[in-house]
């Protein structure tokens, strides 16, 4: 099995890349979608973020508000490396069991899409690792625009997030997202035939069905040598 790491920045348009990945066909497991869940009313995530942060970061219904506990802890990074961390172990096994989901249907080529591929060390389970990056001023300009939010606003909470220059220098494949939706189209081409490469022997081995031809080769591997004792 193929695991292709995919990350960015907010703003940089990671997830239309994302969407593009599932056009074609390729299933992606969306770090942000696990991350939802395990936040939801009465789950262990749940449990930690309200006893770690107070119920006044709940909505009436019980759920918690996303926005409110987002704006919380982009403004203090001990915040949200606290967020991180208790997080962190839901999130890790919500995205091995999609996975793993994903393994037993078959499927032999996967995104993880993972805005802390790197900050949460699972750039070492994915390869390549595409990045999809552009410039600082696009960056803000871009989260300025659709979130409708202060220049100060923005630029914190870029500058809450590793560099996209340092997620650059760490990638297998950037991905140009400074110009417009049809180079970005155009860019994704290109990066969709590097990665639909065949399989290497190693990866076709890790999927379902290398898995399937090793047990069947080493059954009959037993049946051969038992017959010639």
């Amino acid at each position: 099995m193929r695991i292709i790491g995919l990350t960015g920045g907010i703003g940089s348009g990671k997830s239309t890349v994302s969407n593009l990945f599932k056009a074609h066909g390729i299933p992606v497991v969306d770090a942000d979608v696990v991350a939802r869940d395990v936040l939801k009313n009465g789950t262990g995530g749940w449990k930690k973020v309200v006893a770690a942060f107070g119920e006044d970061i709940l909505l009436p219904n019980g759920e918690v508000d996303r926005p409110k506990l987002g704006r919380f802890v982009f403004s203090n990074p001990e915040k949200r490396q606290l967020l991180n961390r208790l997080l962190a172990p839901y999130i890790s096994s919500g995205i091995f069991l999609e996975v793993l989901k994903l393994w037993m249907k078959g499927c032999k080529i996967i995104v993880l899409d993972v805005p802390l591929l790197f900050e949460a060390k699972m750039d070492k389970w994915t390869k390549p690792i595409i990045v999809v990056w552009v410039y600082l001023e696009t960056q803000l300009h871009r989260l300025m625009t659709r979130d409708g939010t202060t220049e100060e606003d923005a630029k914190s909470r870029i500058n809450a997030q590793m560099s996209l220059d340092i997620k650059r220098a760490r990638a297998d494949i950037v991905l140009d997202n400074t110009g417009s939706l049809a180079d970005l189209n155009e860019n994704f081409q290109k990066v969709l035939v590097q990665v639909m490469k065949p399989l290497t022997w190693t990866e076709f081995a890790l999927s379902r069905q290398g898995a399937i031809v090793v047990f069947i080769s080493i059954f009959i591997g037993v049946i051969i040598c038992r017959k010639s004792l």
